[in-house]
């Protein structure tokens, strides 16, 4: 009976001890892939800002101030 069990023992020490080791580095980098995470936040809402900016720039007021702000610095009509 001993014989049987041994490899689902041995099996089953492997994988205890692959988790105790996975779990002891976790501990010791526990930040470790959060800057990636920012990255894509502040790229996220760097586009949005972006498509915002876009957006009001093409609106027909603000493209008429500022045309109106060019014709004055270059006395022009």
């Amino acid at each position: 009976m001993k014989t049987e069990t041994e490899p689902l023992r041995s099996r089953l020490n492997r994988r205890i001890c692959l988790l105790d080791s996975q779990i002891r580095m976790f501990m010791e980098h526990p930040e470790e892939g959060a800057a990636t995470a920012e990255y894509a936040v502040v790229l996220i809402a760097a586009t949005g800002f972006a498509a915002l900016l876009v957006a009001i720039l093409k609106s027909d007021a603000v493209k008429t101030l500022l045309l109106n702000i060019v014709k004055k610095a270059l006395n022009v009509g």
